[in-house]
């Protein structure tokens, strides 16, 4: 097994390949900040007690010297310090030509195992905005879900920041969407699970009612207004949307809440809210269908 606490036992002999040269540097910055100023290098630099932005990008040999001696000398695990070391050398690959296998010999000669080089492979190409590559290597079987909030807030916001709007359409929320089915994640943040059910309220609104019902009760009335919420705010396919819920056999409780939220809540000022009542009046057999067409056609 390899030394890695040798620095020439890791790193490439100095002046073969800088991937932290001006123009790379640069780069990771401009990274850095599309994430709001935190990459998922800096979260596991945090965790081992590294200042996060800091350290990373390193600033010329001197700077990759010191932040390899810092990994080495904080105080966890041998396999989380390979990890970093190999999401280095990942670094060095990318802009070798001809794609270099840097990372993956170290990785071998270090024994680190392989579902730790998919974590890190997976991260890596969140850094780099590479999603799809990203998503392959952080949905395989062998991982826990390791930063599931910060990688579907990341996925969530990517379209809504391309579009700076909150009315992105189906095909913008592919990526988190495919995330979320194939890893299952259990958020921890509230963000997480907000960005998470807005993107399958404009997606599906079936799914979403079920997604919903996984949850304590207050927690379910949020996330059944934020569905109301986001069927009203898409007058468009109201009719559409509106009747995949109406038509859906809700319990007590979201009866309720759909007719309070509607009635008197933040619903109704919205033009649609009487549309969606008197539809779900149909369905229930509350509003006879003949009353309802004339209220909807109007005098």
């Amino acid at each position: 097994m390899a030394d890695f606490t040798e620095y020439n036992n890791v790193f490439p002999s100095p002046g073969i390949i800088n991937p932290y040269d001006h123009k790379g540097a640069s780069a990771i910055e401009t990274f850095r900040k599309s994430f709001r100023g935190v990459l998922f290098v800096d979260r596991v630099l945090s965790r081992l007690g590294i200042s996060q932005g800091t350290a990373y990008p390193p600033k010329g040999e001197n700077g990759l010297r010191s932040l390899h001696q810092q990994i080495c000398q904080s105080s966890v695990s041998s396999h989380s310090k390979i990890s970093l070391l190999y999401y280095l050398l990942l670094d060095h690959d990318d802009i070798h030509p001809g794609r270099s296998q840097w990372a993956d010999g170290f990785a071998e000669e270090a024994g680190l195992p392989k579902k730790y080089q998919i974590l890190m492979r997976g991260l890596w190409h969140m850094d780099r905005k590479e999603f799809k590559y990203a998503i392959e290597n952080l949905t395989h079987p062998s991982l826990p879900t390791e930063f599931a909030d910060e990688i579907t807030i990341a996925l969530v916001r990517l379209p809504l920041a391309n579009k700076r709007s909150s009315s992105a359409s189906q095909s913008d929320y592919t990526l988190a969407l495919a995330y979320f089915h194939a890893a299952q994640p259990v958020f921890t943040s509230s963000e997480a699970l907000e960005l998470l059910f807005g993107a399958l309220a404009r997606t599906n609104v079936t799914e979403a009612l079920d997604f919903s019902r996984r949850y304590p009760e207050w927690t379910r009335q949020q996330l059944f207004e934020k569905l109301l919420a986001s069927i009203l705010e898409q007058p468009e396919k109201l009719g559409a949307r509106g009747k995949e819920l109406v038509s859906a056999a809700l319990t007590g409780e979201e009866e309720s809440w759909f007719q309070k939220y509607l009635r008197r809540g933040e619903g109704r000022k919205s033009k649609g809210s009487g549309v969606l009542l008197r539809m779900r009046g149909v369905v229930t057999g509350r509003l006879s269908s003949i009353a309802a067409l004339e209220n909807l056609m109007g005098p």
